[in-house]
């Protein structure tokens, strides 16, 4: 039995030589190097090559290195059948929670336009708005959505959330289902997407979803690329309904330089970094599910393959 770490950044050494540090008895290999891979009964991954999975006989799990997983659900070659988990890290969920806080106070006190208005080197101060006056609304209050929405809460905003079932979170007021999504959007004056990409959700911020939010409002995704349909976005801007938006996913990573949204002053971006895994605080799950593996034994943070998160 071994591990395989198949990503396609420059962090595979890292990866490997964490999972060997944490346990010297794990043979683990990098999917670019020689090895037997008859072998490998798990495979931690990080938006892997499409159908790079699809060459290991005896693999028993697939498990992102991170809290998402449609990237393996997009690939159609994956092996089926077989588990899939992923990372739950309380250090992701603050990290994010923060990133958000940030964005949504840099909103409020005109931090974006300022550094605009100081490179064309214009002097024009602006009205700006207190945490009182502003709802939060989180769409998707799953681990990340749920801390970041009782942290806003703590923080005096107005906060309130919504998802696909009923949720309850003290100082956060929660919607839920289709019937409920309208009411949650219309009192939505800071929207934060963080629902996980299905395809329920593909291009859900589009105009139809988006025009139903106040004039003037503000959306953030930090969730995925997938979620957002851009030429709707760009038109809610241009026609002044939405006052901006921040982003740190995208469709295509790194972003075109052709795409608008670089020139777009309205648009602010994130190179999708609002919270990234820490080899420190994910590998011993990982580690932990691959010993459980050995045994038998019921695996943690397994993926419903049903509903896609």
């Amino acid at each position: 039995m071994a591990i395989v770490v198949i990503r396609q950044d420059n962090k595979i050494e890292l990866w490997k030589n964490a999972l060997q540090n944490a346990d010297k008895t794990i043979k683990v290999y990098s999917y670019l190097e020689d090895h037997p891979k008859e072998d490998i009964t798990m495979a931690v991954i990080w938006k892997h090559p499409r159908g790079s999975l699809s060459s290991y006989p005896n693999l028993k799990c697939i498990a992102s290195a991170g809290a998402g997983v449609d990237y393996i659900f997009e690939d159609d070659t994956r092996p089926k059948n077989i588990p899939i988990t992923r990372i739950v890290d309380p250090y992701l969920a603050g990290d994010m929670s923060e990133h958000v806080l940030a964005v949504i106070l840099a909103h409020l006190k005109n931090l974006n336009t300022y550094k605009l208005d100081q490179v064309a080197n214009v002097w024009e101060p602006k009205d700006y708005l207190r945490i009182k006056d502003v709802t939060v609304g989180i769409l998707g209050l799953g681990e990340l959505g749920s801390l970041t929405a009782s942290d806003l809460s703590s923080c005096k905003f107005n906060v309130q959330g919504w998802s696909r079932s009923k949720k309850s979170i003290a100082g956060v007021k929660t919607f839920s289902g289709a019937e409920e999504q309208k009411e949650f959007l219309k009192s939505t004056d800071v929207l934060v997407c963080l629902l996980p990409l299905t395809p329920a959700t593909e291009g859900i911020l589009n105009k139809e979803l988006l025009s139903q939010l106040p004039k003037n409002a503000y959306v953030i995704n930090v969730a995925r690329g997938g979620h957002m349909v851009d030429d709707d976005l760009i038109a809610l801007l241009d026609s002044h309904h939405l006052s901006g938006a921040c982003l740190d996913v995208y469709h295509t990573e790194p972003l075109p330089k052709s795409h608008p949204f670089w020139n777009h002053k309205k648009v602010h971006m994130t190179p999708h970094y609002a919270s990234v895994s820490d080899t420190s605080s994910v590998i011993p799950q990982i580690v932990e599910n691959y010993k459980r593996l050995t045994t038998g034994e019921k695996l943690q943070n397994l993926v419903d393959s049903d509903k896609g998160y």
